[in-house]
């Protein structure tokens, strides 16, 4: 296992000689910028709830005010964050490959803030949003969202197409990844001779398996995380640290 500070040559050469590059980010990468995970304990009026309690459709339907202001706030931080080197990196890293794709398991825009395009949002976006009747989709503007007052709750907003609600453009429990995002993340990870896995513990299905759909159509892999994940077993690398600290350093590289 190699540390942050150790780059083996064989890898650069890889890193070199790649035309087809997948970077795959987990939650890891925007908690360097100090964005929650999942597995963090919510704060203030939201550490009442549980995380996956809220993030339902049951939920949603059960209580619209008490989900959509949960989201406001998430959004909120969100937008008081910037991106860290790590997404700067990624960003820089596309200038140098023939064949570059970012799939991201991460509902924030901080990849895009950094400068990435055409990112593949597996979980959709915070900064997205539809209609539960009709689909209708609905952007956010990109001010600041100010943390509801009082209770915290906030009443979502009606589709101008048919009145329904409209709902966080995220994945939630018991939902299926859309359809045709994941099918360009599994053909670009087909395609591809290099996936480099950061920040992601490799346990959420379907997503876990895009390294693993790299690796059997003979891509190399690279995990840039500071701790063990389930991917260790199949990399080719493994880099120990925090993804801005590795990944200028591995840019620097190439």
């Amino acid at each position: 296992m190699n540390r942050s500070d150790t780059i083996p040559p064989d890898l650069i050469l890889a890193m070199r000689e790649a035309r087809n590059i997948v970077v795959f980010t987990g939650a890891g990468v925007s908690a360097e910028s100090g964005i929650p995970t999942f597995r963090d304990a919510l704060t203030g009026f939201w550490q009442r709830f549980d995380a996956e309690d809220l993030a339902t459709p049951e939920a949603f339907a059960r209580d619209p005010e008490l989900v959509w202001g949960w989201y406001e706030w998430r959004r909120m931080l969100v937008r008081r964050t910037l991106p860290n080197p790590a997404h700067l990196a990624i960003a820089a890293w596309v200038r140098s490959v023939p064949r570059f794709t970012l799939v991201t398991q991460n509902v924030d825009d901080l990849h895009e803030r950094a400068g990435s395009s055409g990112v593949l949002h597996l979980h959709g976006s915070l900064h997205a949003a539809r209609c539960v009747a009709c689909g209708l989709a609905h952007l956010f503007p990109a001010e600041i969202p100010q943390e509801p007052e009082g209770g915290r709750r906030l009443c979502p907003p009606c589709c101008a197409q048919c009145g329904g609600l409209i709902r966080p453009g995220v994945v939630w429990f018991g939902e299926s990844l859309p359809p045709d995002v994941l099918d360009a993340a599994f053909a670009a990870a087909r395609a591809c001779d290099l996936l480099i896995a950061i920040g992601t513990s490799g346990l959420v299905q379907p997503a876990a398996s895009i390294p693993l759909l790299a690796k059997r159509s003979e891509a190399r892999l690279l995990q840039v995380n500071p701790m063990a994940t389930a991917l260790d077993a199949d990399c080719d690398w493994s880099l120990r640290g925090a993804a801005g600290v590795i990944l200028p350093r591995l840019l620097a590289s190439v």
